[in-house]
């Protein structure tokens, strides 16, 4: 007999217990007996030296018992004592009070969560392998003397981190809500702002040791199938023991392992993903972490903030621009400098390369050795002030690049126009959105610097264009990288480089979205007052 819920609806199958290379253990096929002691005693030797099992016997009729199994901190204690125990310890009061001496046999019993127990969660199984994975998912388990079957009530809970405001994404104007290592409530979070039966949540199980809970989300008839199987298929052909977190999936889902370049983005705001959801993408929710994984994506995309759609439309794309001037920066100017101090210096203002010159007279070593001995310690600095507990991390960031940078300089180890270039790249570097572009850029920033001092601007040319080549090659779960502009979709401009007004924006975009591109109806044109001159 296979795992039913109360409701008669599929439990989903799990993954095997085993972990990979390992032998079945020999319960893993055996049914359940009708004798509570033989099940008693096997479910103690499955959990041996487990001194988080919690076991208790409760008679439910007279001279019939029920033994109750859970893992203490994974179940909601308070729902347990309310819902199960204390109504099936009140019914076998009421029943030895009004029923006769005579002995009742279980199979005349009615079913637990019928009379007894008022949780609405609720299997059945008769396998050990279904019993062992169930209470490890944060399931109660009710053997009963005589029954070869087990209820299992999932009662999960314990102490996790409530909804907070994301850390990693903070915004102005825009929701304060963020997920949470909780699964089930992330899910929530996106069913309070998009309310829709066509909003699926396609769930599954992965890794032979840990069962983390893995939930496709996707808006049917806004995503493409294609896409949507694609994914499935990926995820159901990981083979691992662990699932710890959503980047171990990013990993093993991408399309070019090997590219520098994120081929999904990650988020902790609802409000990101629903939006992410209503233009036709795939979210991709993991248990344990409040991080969300969104696909397919563009390199467009991971240049957009959430808050770029709560403000007005010219606010926004001055800030845009602000954002794709500084990537730039980010990425090429100590390459820049490196090439021109050594090998073109007629290209700057004479008074500019005079006083360049003079700060790096007495300097020992050439432009890209400075440059790299101040980004690898601006990157170092950085690390440590991530690392570092928060009360402490940003002033020994802040402190430490001041006071090296300044004892630096003294020592006549490096000059002051490189400290103002490294300085310049670092902030340039937060502009950028999302940090998994941000230390693809500072990582891309190496090499770049190593052609400009080998070879000058040439070198940089070289880079630009094996940057170009690899981005127009790329895809992400099969679309491709540079959408929009490579291959050219002209209406979806309204949101690459700038952002048009939410009244223009009529269409999704058409590389993603095919089955259902309205977003508008297309009688909106503004508002009443659009016509009139200011």
């Amino acid at each position: 007999m296979g795992r039913r819920n109360s409701t008669g609806n599929s439990a989903g199958a799990l993954s095997s217990g085993t972990p990979l290379g390992l032998p079945s253990p020999p319960w893993e096929k055996l049914p359940v007996q009708k004798s509570l002691d033989q099940n008693i005693q096997t479910l103690k030797t499955i959990f041996k030296d487990c001194s988080d099992m919690i076991y208790r016997t409760i008679d439910i009729a007279p001279d019939i018992k029920a033994f109750v199994v859970y893992v203490e901190g994974i179940v909601f204690s308070a729902e347990l004592e309310a819902h199960m125990l204390e109504p099936m310890v009140e019914a076998y009061v009421r029943m030895k009070s009004a029923v006769p001496a005579e002995r009742i046999e279980a199979s005349q019993l009615e079913p637990l969560e019928n009379t007894r127990v008022s949780l609405s969660q609720v299997m059945t199984a008769d396998q050990w392998i279904d019993i062992v994975e169930g209470i490890l998912n944060s399931s109660v388990a009710v053997f009963v003397d005589g029954l070869s079957e087990v209820h299992l009530f999932n009662i999960k809970g314990g102490i996790r981190r409530p909804v907070q405001e994301p850390e990693t994404e903070s915004v102005i104007r825009g929701p304060r809500e963020g997920f949470t290592e909780m699964l089930r409530i992330n899910t929530a979070l996106v069913r309070f702002k998009i309310k829709t039966p066509n909003l699926k949540m396609y769930s599954m199980v992965l890794g032979t040791n840990t069962k983390t809970d893995i939930v496709v989300s996707y808006i049917e008839g806004l995503a493409d199938p294609k896409v949507v199987e694609d994914v499935k298929k990926r995820l159901k052909d990981i083979k691992i023991d662990g699932v710890l977190e959503s980047g171990y999936l990013e990993e093993l889902i991408e399309d070019h392992p090997y590219s520098p370049f994120p081929q999904m983005m990650y988020t902790e705001r609802p409000d990101s993903i629903a939006a992410q959801l209503l233009e036709g993408r795939c979210a991709i929710f993991v248990d344990g972490t409040p991080f969300v994984l969104t696909v397919p994506v563009t390199f467009f995309q991971l240049m957009q903030a959430t808050e770029d759609y709560y403000e007005r439309f010219f606010i926004t794309n001055f800030i845009r621009w602000i954002r794709y001037i500084f990537l730039f920066i980010a990425l090429f100017l100590p390459a820049l400098y490196i090439a021109v101090t050594t090998y073109h210096q007629d290209m700057l203002p004479t008074t500019l390369i005079l006083s360049i010159a003079a700060a790096r007279e007495a300097i020992p070593f050439p432009a890209l050795v400075e440059a790299m001995m101040m980004e690898i310690s601006f990157e170092a600095l950085r690390e440590a002030g991530i690392r570092l507990p928060k009360t402490v991390g940003q002033a020994v960031s802040i402190l430490g690049a001041l006071v090296i940078g300044q004892a630096a300089v003294q020592a006549g180890i490096v000059s002051a126009p490189m400290v103002i270039i490294v300085s310049m790249t670092g902030i340039a570097s937060f502009t950028i959105p999302h940090f998994n572009l941000a230390i693809t850029i500072r990582l891309l920033r190496f090499p770049l610097m190593l052609l400009a001092g080998v070879l000058g601007l040439f070198g940089i040319i070289l880079g630009v264009t094996w940057i170009l080549v690899h981005v127009t090659q790329l895809t992400s779960l099969g679309v491709p990288y540079m959408s929009g502009v490579s291959p050219f979709h002209g209406s979806d401009h309204k949101d690459i480089f700038v952002r048009a007004p939410w009244w223009k924006m009529k269409r999704r975009p058409s590389w993603l979205s095919k089955e259902n591109q309205e977003r508008e109806k297309p009688e909106i044109n503004g508002t009443p007052n659009s016509n009139k001159v200011w």
